[in-house]
């Protein structure tokens, strides 16, 4: 089968003729049907997270079951269902027996530790792979399968209220898809925050209740002084100072959710902290049922995904371009249309 490898010195291979080792007890084998393309995979490919050279990328892919092993009964063969970042967990640990999985120190990463969706088939642990429910798009389901649920959870880890205001720095592939459910599902009022003008221009479009560029505006006093800080902000961004200006845009009791990795530490002074009660959490994409919920929104039109459909031979001009911040949306490999 064709699949993209993490190659070496940054590249990602596409191996023509990879082989699938045959299923085990309890795994379900998947046609893939699309994989989107995520800024985690950007960071496998560079190697930032540590060189696993010979893996397949991806971990926001759909496919259809073709086939189960002994011991499956969450899947049968003609489903459609996902490969996630959070491909299993031990199962047995206070993480995975408490609603927090995702935490497992033995955690299995799609596309990472473990061969992703970046390919024609994929095999994944049956009880761990989260059913699409019928009426929603495949392409688009590859983008709630992490941009999704990563914000989904990120939203409720804020603990919005409805009318409350939220802030979203970071408009790109997780953002609007953060900015639809803060408005669509938590019905939350929503500052859009981004250096880009076009991801604002369609953040505006999808709702944004006030679009604001770092470049051009001072944003924390703006948010101060219009409405008093807001009550939570989700930071998607890949910037430092995305998430200082979230330390100095919150209220009093406020809430920041960090989301994005970039690689310096970000600042909040300890006064601040104390005396104004600031919280800040980290969130780490979803659980299966997190992902159940995020799935079941986008079927009902709440939230939908702007994908565009590529080829697998695009996979490293599309990271080029994501470094390069050239697109709106997620860019999503297309397996049906690719053979």
């Amino acid at each position: 089968m064709k699949a993209a490898v993490v190659g070496k010195n940054k590249t990602v291979e596409i191996i023509n003729n990879k082989k699938l080792r045959p299923l085990k007890y309890g795994e379900a084998l998947l046609k893939m049907e699309c994989c989107g393309v995520c800024h985690t995979d950007l960071h496998v490919k560079n190697a930032d997270f540590g060189d696993v050279t010979g893996v397949i990328l991806g971990h926001e892919g759909i496919g259809i079951v073709t086939d189960v092993a002994e011991g499956v009964t969450s899947l049968k063969v003609g489903d459609r269902a996902s490969v996630a970042w959070f491909f299993q967990g031990c199962g047995h640990c206070e993480y995975c027996n408490s609603g927090n999985e995702t935490f497992c120190r033995e955690v299995k990463n799609a596309g990472y530790t473990i061969d992703g969706a970046m390919a024609e088939e994929c095999i994944v642990t049956a009880d761990y792979a989260v059913k699409v429910p019928d009426g929603l798009d495949s392409a688009a389901a590859s983008s709630i399968t992490c941009a999704g649920v990563t914000t989904y959870k990120a939203i409720k880890k804020s603990e919005i209220q409805p009318g409350q205001w939220l802030a979203v720095y970071g408009l790109g592939g997780l953002g609007n898809l953060a900015l639809q459910y803060a408005k669509n599902v938590f019905n939350a009022k929503v500052i859009a925050i981004d250096v880009n003008d076009s991801q604002l221009k369609l953040a505006k479009e999808l709702g944004a209740d006030l679009t604001l560029n770092p470049k051009t505006d001072n944003v924390d006093e703006i948010i101060q002084q219009q409405i008093g800080g807001v009550h939570a902000a989700v930071v998607t961004a890949v910037a430092k100072s995305a998430f200082n200006s979230a330390v100095n845009s919150v209220r009093a009791a406020g809430r920041i959710v960090a989301v994005g990795l970039p690689v310096e530490t970000m600042d909040l002074s300890i006064p601040r902290l104390v005396l104004d009660g600031i919280e800040v959490v980290g969130s780490l994409v979803g659980t299966r049922e997190d992902l159940k919920e995020a799935f079941q929104f986008a079927a009902e039109g709440k939230v939908v995904p702007k994908v565009t459909m590529r080829p697998l031979e695009d996979i490293n001009s599309i990271f080029e371009e994501m470094e390069q911040g050239k697109f709106t949306g997620r860019m999503v490999i297309d397996f049906k249309h690719n053979h």
